[in-house]
């Protein structure tokens, strides 16, 4: 079974909670004893039905203010699939929740209330959603029961967003009608919307093909750990363990290593559970090679003729997730795939605004949940691809050295 992880974005009160609640409870992937809770919590704020979206808001300030502040993160699984759901913020003062829930998401699921259609957060979300490149994207037309389940303002609202979206990259959209709070097209067909043909939220979701997003061309393994036992009879065993962050490896297949360029070949592939023929993204395994080289955590394995770009200058998209603005000239602790460095600010080319797509040039810092165009250099190289390209190995973050805190969430436009 593979693993689906999707992220859910919207406005607030469009029902991203009570539509997760909604996948859980007819998917029949919570507890009784859940249920129950819910139950009597529903009751005790004399709700007149079972409030699902307290199964995913569960910070005690967001129950009390009916919002979503941090992400939450929910396990299911159904016959077909395994699902992390991340479950994230509609305010703006929570961009950097929503990037941070969405940057390794498989597919992105943007809730629209019915009754309002397409609004600002609406259209930033979306941006937001292509920025990060996340392969699908699903619009949810939510509180259908609540406009008498009308195809007009389905056709209306799906003309619109569609028309949004030719401005961005998004290569694969459903747009799919449901109501969360009555369970209409969530996991079953609804029979309230008949002249609606397409899929169930969950069919959706459990068969969108996701096996060729994943950058099978590219050859990415950063080494994230030396294994050298220390028994006696593996006196001469070397093993470099990793999770592969793109291509198909193979035993006998013509490496190099970077950054030092040397080259060597795939003696073997290994897991806890045994060697294997073939390893792709995104499976953790042991690399041995056929010569004994001098290889540490931060090194990557690539092929000869197809090699990230080592370079020490940086061109990237951030997100600033810190509460003390950006500057020009600071300095930050950079974490790129397994690899560790200091990074100075040279430039801030641009800030974006999320709601026009406007650049804003000639700005000297960014502020809390801003995205500006950055250029960084490192004090030593980055063995990069464009984020575009490879999202693991084009994609970074920024951590303030004296806090230790993570302050930036960055996307690489190109390295030289």
């Amino acid at each position: 079974m593979d693993l689906l992880r999707f992220a859910t974005a919207g406005s607030v009160d469009d029902g991203k909670s009570t539509l997760i609640g909604r996948l859980l409870y007819d998917s029949k992937s919570i507890f009784n004893d859940q249920l129950e809770s819910i139950e009597r919590t529903s009751r005790d704020r004399g709700d007149e039905y079972t409030d699902l979206a307290l199964l995913t808001d569960g910070l005690r300030a967001e129950r009390e203010q009916g919002i979503t502040i941090d992400v939450a993160y929910r396990y299911f699984a159904t016959p077909k699939r395994k699902f992390i759901i991340a479950d994230t913020p509609g305010h703006l003062q929570y961009t950097r929740n929503m990037v941070t829930g969405a940057s390794t998401a498989d597919v992105a699921v943007v809730l629209v209330d019915a009754r309002k259609g397409l609004v600002e957060q609406s259209r930033r979300h979306a941006f937001l959603v292509s920025l990060l490149r996340v392969p699908h994207l699903v619009l949810a037309i939510n509180k259908m029961d609540l406009v008498d389940w009308s195809e007009d303002v389905y056709d209306a609202i799906h003309a619109e967003f569609v028309e949004f979206a030719a401005k961005l990259e998004i290569t694969d959209l459903a747009v799919i009608p449901v109501s969360a709070l009555k369970g209409d097209n969530v996991v079953t067909r609804s029979e309230n919307m008949p002249w609606y043909e397409g899929p169930s939220l969950m069919h959706h979701l459990e068969n969108v093909h996701i096996a060729s997003d994943r950058n099978l061309v590219d050859v990415r393994f950063p080494v994230q750990y030396v294994i050298r036992p220390h028994q006696k009879r593996h006196h001469d065993y070397r093993g470099y363990a990793g999770q592969v962050a793109g291509g198909v490896m193979r035993p006998g297949d013509d490496v190099v290593v970077l950054p030092s360029g040397l080259p060597s070949r795939i003696a073997s592939i290994e897991t806890a559970d045994g060697p294997l023929t073939e390893a792709y993204a995104p499976m953790s395994v042991v690399i041995r090679l056929e010569d004994d080289m001098d290889i540490s955590r931060g090194d990557m394995i690539c092929r000869a003729h197809n090699q990230p770009t080592v370079s020490q200058d940086i061109d990237a998209m951030v997100c600033w997730m810190s509460d003390k603005p950006l500057q020009v000239g600071q300095k930050l602790a950079i974490k790129h795939t397994t690899r560790s460095a200091r990074a100075l600010v040279k430039d801030l080319q641009y800030e974006l605004n999320i709601n026009t797509l406007h650049r804003n040039p000639g700005v000297s810092s960014l502020s809390l949940n801003e995205i500006g165009r950055v250029r960084l250099r490192t004090t030593s190289p980055l063995l990069a691809d464009e984020y575009r390209r490879n999202r693991q190995t084009g994609g970074f973050v920024l951590i303030d050295e004296f806090s230790n805190h993570t302050v930036g969430a960055g996307m690489i436009v190109g390295a030289d």
